[in-house]
């Protein structure tokens, strides 16, 4: 059998590259957003803790 398509669809190659971009993408905007929200947590929970506050 000749398997010139790859994964077995009738999509061209530079649809299959693309769709990987857009995944990578995807990816890395979901980890940034996940660095920043733990990122913000962090310095909430410090500033609650008063580890940001002036010591008296």
């Amino acid at each position: 059998m000749n398997d010139e398509a790859g994964s077995g669809t009738d999509a061209p190659p530079s649809a299959a590259r693309r769709m990987s971009a857009w995944t990578i993408l995807a990816v890395v905007a979901a980890a940034l957003v996940v660095c920043c929200c733990s990122a913000a947590v962090g310095l909430l929970i410090s500033w609650s803790a008063g580890l940001f506050h002036s010591p008296t």
